[in-house]
């Protein structure tokens, strides 16, 4: 037996890969039980075969626990032993053999050697690579959540793979900053988003543009927010764009935007920084989501806004379009994370910038309108703005496509004004 190949072998794999002794073993172990499988045949038909080695020793057996059946019962020779063979084997040990006992019988090959090596060194790699996603799976599980730091080593079929703690991790596509550049030997801080099993085996998923990132960046700056006195109370982000931070203090003594901010924007620009110079919005908490949207689109101000509870919308008005352009962001995205910042899971909220201008217009039209009705009508101006609310907003519709009960049941008017309502509009 190549004894020192053996020795070799696993020195070599406990130096490079800095696996434990016992990982190594247990890989080779396998590795010249997949060689055996290719030297003898029928090989497949053993039930319980290991292979054992003996670091002191550096040698490699290959054994098959084997049932003592009585001579004339054998059939199965590949997991049964004759009694016979069975008793010389205990004979030479000073003791005596039992029918159904289970004998651990060495099966190697007499030229296992050499050749056994050589096949085990061509399969060792795949059983070392599963030993490493078992080490990174026991390192990794318990941090998912975490922020690491990693270097970036090469693109792999569009994800780039990233050394963290001498472990391989993923950054798909999607969990990173758009635009932004990794270069191998790139020192750069990921959120681990988990440690999941594919056909590969365990990966390691990290991310840049997870909103959690920003969470944990501050977390590590502000200490704050590490120590609880002040909160983070949303985030929302669009990677590469934009961060929305929500921050709140129970503490009338601290300040949670400046807390966050720093020191002449240390704090704060130290996030930025990290994530490659993304823009961070810090706002303080409030219930009033009127409040909320306007320090939002700081520094916006708006004329008017107008939160409906009924359609969870909140319209914001401002002066012309070139502001409400302003306000809306690029494609509409700082709009967009605002309406993502006070909506809940089940509870969705829209926000809408529009112009001044085209409100007064809008109410300058429904004003006409009502005014139209009222003289047609010989009603209040008050029930007449209620009519075009309500969808009767002209003298044809109510002729010809409304009946008293309509009216009745949306305005809350008598069954008598609603006859008259109409036959003016019909006779009009």
């Amino acid at each position: 037996m190549a004894a020192t190949d053996i020795s070799a072998l696993i020195d070599f794999y406990v130096r490079e890969k800095e696996l434990t002794r016992d990982r190594v073993i247990q890989a080779l172990e396998a590795s010249f039980l997949t060689a055996y499988a290719k030297m003898v045949p029928g090989a497949d038909r053993i039930r319980n075969i290991r292979a054992v080695i003996n670091p002191q020793k550096n040698s490699v057996k290959i054994k098959a626990e084997m049932e003592i059946v009585p001579d004339e019962e054998l059939t199965d020779p590949y997991n049964e032993i004759p009694y016979t063979t069975a008793q010389e084997l205990y004979a030479r040990k000073g003791k005596t053999a039992e029918i159904g006992e289970t004998l651990s019988v060495n099966i190697t090959p007499s030229d296992f050697g050499r050749i056994a090596v050589q096949t085990a060194r061509q399969t060792m790699q795949q059983r070392i690579r599963k030993a490493e996603q078992e080490m990174l799976a026991e390192a990794f599980r318990d941090r998912v959540g975490e922020l690491v730091t990693g270097t970036v080593r090469r693109y792999d079929k569009g994800d780039v793979i990233v050394e963290v703690d001498k472990f391989e991790g993923i950054v798909p596509s999607k969990q990173r900053i758009p635009k932004e550049d990794y270069a191998p030997g790139d020192k750069l801080r990921f959120y681990v988003v988990e440690v999941r099993e594919s056909a590969r085996g365990h990966e390691l998923i990290l991310s840049r543009s997870h909103a959690n990132l920003v969470r944990r960046l501050f977390e590590s700056e502000v200490i704050e927010i590490a120590e609880h006195t002040v909160e983070i109370v949303n985030i929302v982000r669009e990677p590469g764009y934009r961060t929305k931070l929500v921050v709140r203090s129970e503490d009338p003594n601290v300040d949670p935007i400046g807390a966050c901010v720093g020191m002449r924007g240390a704090r704060v620009k130290n996030v930025v920084n990290e994530l490659n110079h993304e823009k961070v919005d810090i706002l303080e908490y409030t219930e009033d989501k009127a409040a909320m949207v306007i320090e939002s689109l700081s520094p916006i101000d708006p004329i008017k806004v107008d939160v409906d509870n009924a359609t969870r919308t909140v319209s914001v008005y401002v002066a012309d379009d070139k502001t409400a352009a302003k306000a809306k962001g690029s494609r509409g995205k700082n709009v967009r994370l605002t309406a993502r910042l006070i909506s809940a899971p089940n509870d969705r909220w829209d926000v809408r910038v529009e112009p001044y201008d085209r409100m007064t217009q809008t109410k300058t039209i429904a004003g006409e309108a009502a005014n139209e009705l009222m003289e047609a009508l010989g009603i209040s101006h008050d029930l007449a703005e209620d009519m075009i609310l309500k969808g009767f907003n002209s003298i044809q519709v109510i002729a010809t496509g409304v009946q008293p009960e309509d009216l009745v049941e949306e305005l809350g008017i008598s069954e008598e004004l609603a006859f008259t309502i109409i036959d003016k509009a019909q006779n009009a």
